[in-house]
């Protein structure tokens, strides 16, 4: 009998800043719910990461961004599902994020983000983002 192969599910965030903060979402009903995470989102059939980044900004917070670079990629498994996180740098958006997909939205400083309840795909590379967002 062959074994059912693991499904991957590849996912981009965005570390957001402004005036030495990083913006997080509170995950609405569903899986994690009430996590605090970076926004983004899973990459759809035919988009490049920018383009899903760039396009789940503006479903989730209403703003248009210009995506950066790549800055840290990662995977974790959630039983038998495996996700690829590709976190960019966005630091330049239109207009002021306000939650639409989100339960609420926060300004943290990186070195506090440790004390957020976070996916622990996140908090695995804490120490990383952290040095990333200070950078």
């Amino acid at each position: 009998m062959k074994a059912r192969r693991k499904i991957w599910i590849p996912v981009v965030t965005a570390l957001m800043r402004k005036d030495g903060l990083v913006l997080l979402g509170q995950r609405p009903k569903g899986s994690l719910q009430g996590q605090w995470e970076f926004p983004g989102g899973k990459i759809e059939m035919g988009e490049t990461p920018e383009e899903a980044l760039k396009r789940e900004l503006q479903e989730e917070l209403g703003v248009t961004a210009t995506v950066g670079d790549l800055r840290l990629a990662t995977t974790h498994t959630y039983g038998d599902r495996g996700v690829l996180i590709l976190f960019y740098d966005v630091r330049f958006w239109k207009g002021e994020p306000k939650s639409q997909h989100h339960v609420d939205l926060m300004w943290v400083k990186p070195e506090e983000i440790h004390r957020q309840e976070i996916p622990e795909a996140n908090r695995k590379i804490l120490a990383q983002l952290t040095a990333i967002l200070n950078s």
